[in-house]
């Protein structure tokens, strides 16, 4: 679509969110204006689509600063409530991470490899407003002599939180199975023996980067809903892989796109960041993100009336395949289809479950549209787009 017949920018839709006039709809809302009026008309009637997913996201944590104390101390070692914080950074700063394990999780001294709280769970304590057990050991300098330091903190005493999550937001996963003849335990859940189970995490039609596959208007300062508050867009998040297959609407068919957010943590609420874990595998946080898609010509309409119909994912062997990274496709799946509870896998009847909640990625998505609607949140234009198969940053308007 090289000759749009809709142009807008980011200021004009800005300025008819100020003024309260702007048109805004859910991305599940977009798919029934796009089918019945096509996507020239749609980009002629909406402004902005919002979005929404909320699942577990491994690669999460925060950076925080705990205060000086007196006398100071140059922290080398701290845990929060039992959890390992890096401390390599500076005297008093510290980056838990979503992963992490509490030392002396008593799970994981009745079964080995089993953790019930880590550093997702700190992050969700604090947001939750809990007091939580900072330690902090160093080796002692003339200007920071000191060599411990215990104290109970609360979010409201860290001078400074900031969640900052390197990779959020997936941009389609796999579907997990297990071919072999023993459970595996897995970061996509528990999977049964011979194709017992059929595991996928992503909110399809509602997932963020589905909506905006070729990442047309998303990218450094994006402004976003993320853990109940407000967030941004930092650049693009590791493992982020735009060349691969995609559908006629541009959604790819296989892991790719992915989002580095961050945004402060005393914004948040513990709702939508939550301390996850999953059996055999560890901790986790799951994370809940929104972004807005503002509807700047009827090419990003057209993309954001996706369906879970028109969106496929690969069908991957856990037991055998990918532990050894060969990534072998069992097969293609929609999410239509794996949403309705169970597919074909080499012609049999599995059924499926999802780890991530679409009815939470539903709420965000409404909450960001209330947002926008009232005038509390404008667009943040992004300062340079992700990069894309498009590679095109003129196509901001």
């Amino acid at each position: 679509m090289p000759n749009h017949q809709v142009n807008k920018s980011f200021e004009e839709i800005n300025e008819k969110i100020r003024q309260g006039k702007a048109v805004v709809v859910t991305a599940e809302e977009m798919i029934g204006i796009v089918r019945e009026k096509g996507e020239v008309e749609a980009a002629k009637s909406v402004d902005v689509v919002t979005t929404g997913t909320f699942s577990p996201m491994c690669s999460s944590g925060a950076f925080i600063n705990f205060g000086h104390s007196k006398p100071g101390i140059k922290a080398a070692k701290v845990w929060i409530n039992g959890v390992p914080s890096y401390a390599g950074l500076a005297a008093v700063d510290i980056y838990i991470g979503a992963t992490e394990p509490r030392e002396d999780d008593p799970l994981n001294k009745v079964y080995p490899g089993e953790f019930r709280y880590g550093g997702g769970h700190v992050i969700q304590d604090l947001v939750a407003g809990k007091p939580v057990l900072l330690e902090a050991e160093a080796y002692g300098t003339h200007c920071y002599p000191r060599t411990h330091l215990e104290k109970k903190v609360t979010l409201a005493d860290l001078p400074y939180a900031q969640l900052c999550n390197p990779r959020n937001a997936y941009q389609n996963y796999n579907c997990a199975v297990n071919t072999t003849d023993k459970t595996i335990y897995t970061y996509m859940g528990t999977l049964k023996p011979n194709l017992g189970n059929a595991n996928y995490c992503t909110a399809g039609q509602l997932s963020p980067l589905f909506n905006d596959p070729y990442y047309q208007t998303l990218g450094i300062g994006t402004r976003i809903f993320l853990g109940g508050g407000i967030g941004y867009v930092v650049c693009q998040g590791t493992q982020h892989n735009p060349d691969v297959p995609r559908t006629e609407r541009g959604a790819p068919k296989k892991p790719s796109g992915t989002l580095m957010v961050m945004g402060d943590l005393k914004q948040m609420r513990p709702r939508y960041l939550v301390g996850v874990s999953i059996l055999g595998y560890g901790c986790s946080l799951a994370v809940g993100i929104g972004v807005p898609i503002p509807i700047l010509n009827e090419e990003i309409a057209y993309r954001t009336g996706v369906s879970d119909e028109e969106i496929f994912t690969q069908i991957v062997d856990y037991g055998v395949d990918y532990p050894q990274g060969k990534g072998v496709s069992l097969g293609e799946v929609s999410y239509a289809e794996m949403k309705k509870g169970s597919i074909k896998v080499g012609g049999r009847e599995v059924r499926t479950a999802p780890l991530s909640s679409y009815a939470r990625a539903r709420e965000i998505a409404n909450e960001l549209k209330n947002w926008i609607s009232s005038g509390r949140f404008l667009l943040g234009v992004p300062q340079e787009l992700l990069p894309s198969p498009l590679n095109s940053p003129s196509r901001l308007g």
